[in-house]
């Protein structure tokens, strides 16, 4: 018997997926891999280097997860691509099952898994209100009560009896995001909802969850890779790695802890071979094995240093027209700053090793703290990419003042974290009576 402050409870959770087994593909691609098969020739849904279709392969999401959370709480749930977020939502709102353990809920659920999840595009998005109510267990009657109350939050009030396939995607999840808050659900699930809004109605909806946690006593669990939006929203943190909890408690330790800095903050050489992917595919044609700042004791950098690091690398298969890119974030807030890529670089084959050196200008950044991922990606001429190898290590580096250069004193709060080239005086003209 669960305790009335008790609203949900994790207990021994875990969930277990076999690859290729159900669902890997359609009944005519199995025929057409069945034919080519009988033929003796190549399987036409094979991807390029793919020896074989994965099958029964087992893969564990999440493995033995425990913990509970009470009324009123809201808990942020972090980690890397893979580490089982989104899976662990997906058992909380009855998506699917448990493959063990048993999952314990006090209330009913509002679930925001994706944008506008439940949502019917043919139908209106005053329809939509009403069908998401009943999928709740609300009455008509009820829905009545807060109908205004979601449309006026949802800010779509112009377009509220026209179908939401017509939407914008910052209409939809306006919309969808203002029925999840108004319904009489005890506890609230969202998973990177707020990405698709604009930064306005983020803040409108930050304080919405807030004020449903601390004055309607409901109970909320947030996935976000957006740093800020956790620590401005949650209390409790839960940090996720290869499906298992390895940490659960304080905001700041649980985001230092997945942005991995409790190791030396300014080191030059990152061992990333056994580092963890977000897939099983990251790595497995083409991996990074280990990355380096070039020419420096510690990754601390004048304004004005080229930016200089090497990749060492190994290839199991032929690729064509590889790229590397990353997003550079803040390491104080999390929050993307800008981001770069180089002009393909190599063609590569079976068995080839090698090492890359690449420079980069952070003249534009301003003093602080940075971190990255890199990725390895090629492009086909459709603008379609494919990512080869994505080591979850964030890569941390500073940079500070040019020597010599007196720049004004800078202030993130308000100017953001790149500076602009500087501005020129073209001409002066002094004008006199």
């Amino acid at each position: 018997m669960m305790n009335d402050q008790i609203m949900i409870d994790i207990n021994h959770v875990s969930k277990q997926y076999r690859l290729g087994a159900i669902g890997g593909t359609t009944l005519k691609e199995e025929l057409q891999s069945r034919m080519a098969r009988i033929r003796g020739r190549d399987d036409p849904n094979l991807k390029i280097d793919q020896k074989g279709l994965i099958k029964n392969e087992k893969f564990w999401a999440l493995n033995d997860i425990n913990f509970q959370v009470k009324k009123g709480e809201a808990v942020g749930i972090i980690g890397h691509n893979g580490a089982g977020k989104s899976t662990l939502l997906k058992l909380l709102s009855r998506v699917t099952a448990p493959t063990e353990g048993t999952i314990g809920l006090n209330g009913r659920i509002a679930a925001m898994l994706e944008v506008g999840t439940g949502f019917h595009p043919e139908l209106t998005g005053r329809e939509n209100i009403y069908m998401n109510g009943a999928i709740l267990g609300m009455t008509k009657m009820e829905i009545d009560k807060k109908l205004e109350d979601i449309i006026e939050f949802s800010e779509v009030r112009q377009f509220i009896d026209t179908p939401v396939k017509r939407y914008s995607s910052g209409m939809y999840v306006k919309l969808a995001f203002s029925v999840a808050a108004h319904l009489d659900a005890e506890i609230m699930i969202m998973d990177e909802v707020l990405a698709v809004g604009d930064m306005k109605f983020q803040q409108k909806c930050l304080g919405k969850m807030g004020d449903e946690a601390d004055n309607a006593g409901k109970t909320i669990l947030y996935v976000s890779h957006n740093m800020s939006t956790i620590r401005q929203l949650c209390a409790r943190c839960i940090v996720l790695k290869k499906g298992k909890i390895i940490f659960d408690g304080d905001v700041e330790k649980a985001i230092r802890l997945y942005l991995d800095f409790d190791t030396e903050e300014f080191k030059t050489k990152y061992d990333l071979l056994k580092t963890i992917r977000p897939s099983t595919y990251h790595g497995s044609l083409f991996k990074v094995t280990k990355f380096e700042f070039v020419g420096k004791q510690e990754a601390i950098y004048f304004s004005n240093e080229p930016l200089i690091y090497q990749i060492n690398w190994e290839a199991y298969a032929n690729l064509k027209n590889l790229q590397i890119y990353f997003s550079i974030k803040d390491l104080d807030d999390g929050q993307s700053v800008g981001m770069t890529q180089s002009e393909i670089f190599a063609d590569v084959n079976t068995g080839e090793k090698g090492v890359a050196i690449f420079t980069f200008n952070i003249s534009n950044l301003v003093e602080g703290r940075y971190f990255f991922e890199i990725d390895i990606f090629s492009q086909n001429e459709f603008g379609n990419f494919t990512s080869y190898d994505h080591p979850s290590q964030a890569i941390i580096f500073q940079v500070i003042d040019e020597k010599g250069l007196k720049i004004i004193n800078w202030q993130k709060k308000y100017w953001g974290k790149i500076r602009l080239n500087k501005m020129q005086c073209l001409s002066i003209d002094k004008i006199c009576d």
